[in-house]
């Protein structure tokens, strides 16, 4: 009798071993590039929607086994995280671990908690402290993490360069370069960073990830296509000389074609379908500083303008400089400590210890970086102003008084301070939460609000007035250590409601992070964050943005905004921000934010044209602080912000746009359909392996576990022989957040185990008995096998070699001579069926024919699969080769026009005398027009030489080896 479980709403038959092998066998499969299926694992491990653009970036990151990489370069807002996630966790599960993110500073964490969050990868982030302290402690290399441990390695741009000779001895699986528009100058000299990682990186798969691929010239396109493959194309010269006028002789198409395999874009207008986004709206608080707090703002503002300033360090002084402006606009609670540490650190330069006074440096930025904690990753992207010289071994008396005198008046600084317990901006933010609460609920979202600020001490300040106005119990605080009472309870009482299930990751940092944003969920209402929490954390249900503290970095304000108005919210955004309509600065600021970037209003915010554009915050910021510095007066203050806003304007130039659209985008129907087959195969894909996973599950942990078919899940009571380490526990096999089991997938430990024991099951031969009339479902193309019999037999072919692959090949005979497609015997795996060992077949010569013309006809397509790639790759390397000589020919050609335009001089020459010395000038160019010769002829059979060298490359990377094993021969009936 066939035993039958229910799911859902089906009810699904018990499996025989052979099934639950084949089954297991197509789970395990590894496939080729260019299937849907290709990234079936990633697919359904990740814990993401189902997005067709993703998918189709994804699949195109593996068209083909010898590129060198891409540039993913979708419209911000798309999911370009999403698209490398799916690429990197499909590596993963091929046992390709060794992968590398390089992000800007600010992005590193919002990277390890994506991937921890979405695709339960691990990651670490290394950096100058993380990176010695491995070293000290005995790592050669601290990139390379051994194999039984290995985690995704995620660190800056400016430490990649800084540790370029380390990263380029590990051999790399991928790479991904997010923003990486930041190395699109690679190819001029002064691009040190970009060359580092260029170098370090040269023989690494990779994955440029930016929405802004072209911004003003098309050299930006060579920058970025140089950094994935050098021999894309020629050198920056001979692509300036063939590509400086696109109109002409059908330059655009082919540069158009040259650019299609290795960059990927699609358009926010083109997924509207699938995606839906929400509005920003934007309310402006006003607010007037009380006489004390103006007082202190213009005395601390003086100081700090100062030509020499003792207590700041040489090293980094405009960045302190900005520190203090930003602390200073923040509250008098965070500009007091900070006075405070400046005037402890003078102090001890008093002791005329050159040691101490290091030593005392050290501690003011440890000091500054507890409240104010963006100062680390931005000391990683700020140059230093000068060599960062030492005070002298001995003060002079006259130094001594000096710092003396300045001890005094930055005491005297923050005493003033430290007496003003109220300040204006805090007044008004009650106000604009009460304006913001109530336009919330116009647009029917829940109450909640995240309120950002730069300090740690403003969010202590905040807390006090907030709770002493109501809000006492409803606010969630949120910063770089979590350290409070309020915050440890509630990791603790997260930890013990979720005990057992995969919502606990193991890492205290994550695990913190994720008890404060449930706890925000689910009964607070304000959310008080520092610049921690604008990285890395999700909070959709959330549609109110306070920026307390404005950035001057517009990266970082997007940022912001962005952990609420992101795909998945479902109202629209209000985003509230503070003026002090009495600083002009401060005023011209806030216009610039608002009206040059667009931050806070309209569908996408700002956009990736405008962000792309420039080449990092910081240079803003410098712009900006400069202008606090040195300008006293309001029409000074406008004078230089209205040149900023000309030299943005040269940046973010709409000279581009045609060339951009035209050379990037494809037709928006042409997109359309091929998003929805690829949405389509990566449904089916998605529910026939759940089905299989499932089915083979229950097969498997039978006698294990007990199973609840209707929603998937089932309960291990103890770990099985073959799986000894797995977790016991609730299990179950869904995208949808369930904190009370454990996540189910294919890359989970459990999973693995299983699939790997249903793949070892069943004898190489049996009889099997099929039951169609059973079955109570109608299959077309089963209809003409019912009540016959036959023979099957599954082979194994398995392609090791670049890209790895295997492919099950199914042939079918019945005892009167018809053959068995493919779909059919897959189809008759589907069906209740029972089993019998039987003796080795004496009958199955047919089949075995069948098999062996299946095999030779795969054989054949993957060669001709393997043909059309070395083509592409042949096509590619003669371009590249005739790059290099148009090159050389460019050089000629100028000597030619020189000496054309010499002799026509020559022949208009006035006087004997004149033309004597031409003639001079025209003999010298020939010689070198001679040597130029000489030298084109030896380089270009040196390029010809490289490129046969590369050919060699290219064929030794097809190679393949090639196994076929036979899973089973079956004797079958079908009734």
């Amino acid at each position: 009798m066939v035993s039958r479980r229910r799911w859902g709403a089906r009810l699904v038959t018990a499996l025989t071993d052979h099934q639950a092998k084949l089954f297991a066998l197509e789970l395990l499969r590894r496939h080729p590039v260019g299937e849907a299926a290709r990234i079936g694992s990633a697919l359904m491990d990740a814990q993401v929607d189902l997005n067709p653009h993703q998918v189709d970036a994804a699949l195109f990151a593996f068209r083909s086994p010898l590129s060198k990489g891409v540039i993913l370069a979708d419209e911000v807002g798309l999911g370009k995280t999403i698209e490398a996630g799916l690429v990197l966790t499909q590596r993963w599960a091929e046992g390709r671990r060794r992968v590398l993110v390089v992000a800007p500073a600010s992005l590193r964490k919002q990277w390890v908690q994506e991937l921890a969050e979405k695709f339960f990868l691990p990651a670490v982030i290394l950096e100058t402290k993380s990176f010695n302290a491995a070293v000290k402690a005995g790592t050669r290399n601290p990139f390379d993490l051994p194999s039984a441990h290995p985690a995704v390695v995620v660190c800056s741009y400016q430490f990649a360069a800084r540790k370029s000779a380390e990263l380029s001895v590990v051999p790399w699986d991928l790479a991904i370069l997010d923003e990486a528009h930041r190395l699109r100058n690679v190819f001029k000299p002064g691009a040190k960073i970009a060359g580092a990682i260029r170098g370090a990186l040269s023989n690494t798969p990779k994955l440029l990830l930016t929405a802004t691929p072209l911004q003003n010239s098309l050299m930006e396109l060579y920058g970025l296509v140089s950094i994935i493959d050098e021999h894309h194309f020629g050198d920056a010269k001979s692509f300036r000389a063939q590509y400086s006028h696109l109109a002409e002789g059908g330059r655009f198409d082919d540069l158009k074609a040259r650019l299609e395999p290795v960059c990927h874009r699609t358009l926010r207008r083109q997924v509207v379908e699938y995606v839906s986004y929400t509005n920003r709206v934007p309310i402006t608080q006003e607010f007037t500083p009380s006489p004390e707090e103006q007082e202190l703002y213009d005395k601390v503002s003086d100081y700090l303008r100062r030509p020499e300033l003792n207590a700041l360090p040489r090293a980094q002084r405009t960045l302190m400089i900005l520190v203090m402006r930003k602390l200073l606009a923040s509250s008098t609670f965070a500009i007091a400590g900070a006075l405070d540490s400046l005037a402890r650190k003078l102090g001890t330069a008093l002791k005329e210890d050159d040691r101490a006074h290091a030593q005392a440096t050290a501690k003011l930025e440890e000091e500054l970086a507890e409240d104010y904690e963006a100062l680390p990753e931005e000391s990683e992207e700020w140059d230093a102003d000068d060599d960062g010289a030492h005070v002298p071994e001995r003060l002079s008396d006259e130094q001594r008084e000096a710092i003396a005198h300045e001890i005094d008046e930055l005491n005297a600084f923050r005493d003033l301070a430290v007496s003003i317990t109220e300040n204006a901006k805090g007044m008004a933010l009650l106000t604009a939460l009460q304006t913001g609460f109530a336009k919330a609920a116009d647009l029917g979202a829940a109450d909640k609000a995240v309120i950002f600020t730069e300090s740690r001490r403003t969010q202590d300040y905040l807390v006090r007035l907030l709770s002493g106005v109501g809000y006492e119990g409803q606010i969630v605080l949120f910063n770089g250590t979590n350290s409070d009472a309020i915050s440890k309870a509630t990791y603790q009482e997260w930890k013990a409601r979720h005990a057992g299930s995969d919502l606990i990751t193991g890492s205290p940092t994550a695990d913190m992070r994720a008890a404060l944003v449930d706890k925000f969920r689910s009964s607070g209402k304000i959310l008080i964050a520092t610049e921690a929490a604008a990285e890395g954390i999700n909070l959709q249900f959330c549609s109110m943005v306070v920026n307390y503290d404005l950035p001057w970095n517009p990266q970082r304000i997007e940022q912001r905004i962005g952990r609420c108005h992101r795909y998945g919210q479902k109202h629209d955004v209000v985003v509230v921000n503070f003026l002090n309509r009495q600083n002009a600065a401060d005023v011209r600021v806030f216009e610039l934010l608002d009206e040059k970037f667009r931050l806070f209003s309209g569908v996408f915010g700002t956009s990736d044209e405008v962000l792309g554009a420039i080449e990092a915050g910081v240079d803003i910021e410098r712009r900006i602080v400069s202008i606090y510095q040195d300008c006293r007066t309001t029409e000074a203050i406008n004078t230089e912000f209205k040149q900023l806003q000309l030299d943005l304007d040269t940046q973010i130039t709409e000279m581009m746009d045609s060339t951009r659209r035209k050379l990037l985008e494809h037709f928006d129907a042409e997109v359309h359909d091929r998003l929805r087959v690829s949405l389509a195969e990566s449904r089916e894909f998605l529910d026939k392996a759940t089905e299989q996973l499932w089915r083979v599950t229950t097969h498997v942990l039978d006698d294990h576990a007990t199973f609840e078919s209707a929603d998937r899940s089932f309960t291990l009571g103890a770990a099985p022989h073959f799986a000894p380490n797995v977790e016991t526990g609730r299990y179950r096999l869904t995208r949808d957040e369930d904190a009370t089991a454990h996540k189910y997938r294919p890359q989970h430990p459990l999973a693995l185990a299983v699939l790997e024991r249903a793949a070892g099951l069943a004898p190489t031969h049996c009889e099997m008995t099929f039951s169609y009339s059973g079955w109570g479902y109608k299959a077309e193309q089963l209809v003409p096998i019912v009540g016959k019999k036959g023979w099957i037999a599954v082979d194994h072919l398995r392609l090791d070699g670049l890209e790895s692959e295997d492919h099950l090949l199914l042939a079918g005979v019945t005892d009167d001579g018809t053959h068995l497609s493919p779909d059919q015997i897959r189809r008759l795996f589907d069906l209740p069926a029972t089993a019998s060992d039987s003796p080795a077949p004496d009958g199955a010569a047919s089949v075995d024919a069948i098999a062996t013309e299946r095999l030779n006809a795969l054989l054949h397509d993957i060669s001709t699969r393997q043909g059309t790639w070395f083509d592409e790759e042949m096509d590619k390397l003669d371009r590249w080769a005739e790059d290099k000589r148009t090159g050389l020919r460019a050089d000629l050609k100028e000597h030619d026009e020189a000496l054309k335009a010499l002799k026509r001089e020559a022949r208009q020459a006035p006087t004997l005398p004149d033309k004597l010395a031409l003639q001079k000038k025209i003999k010298q160019v020939e010689a070198a027009r001679e040597e130029a010769w000489r030298a084109y002829d030896s380089q270009a059979r040196e390029i010809e030489t490289a490129k046969e060298s590369l050919i060699d490359d290219v064929e030794a990377r097809l190679d393949v080896t090639q196994s076929v094993d036979r899973v089973f021969t079956i004797r079958f009936t079908i009734v």
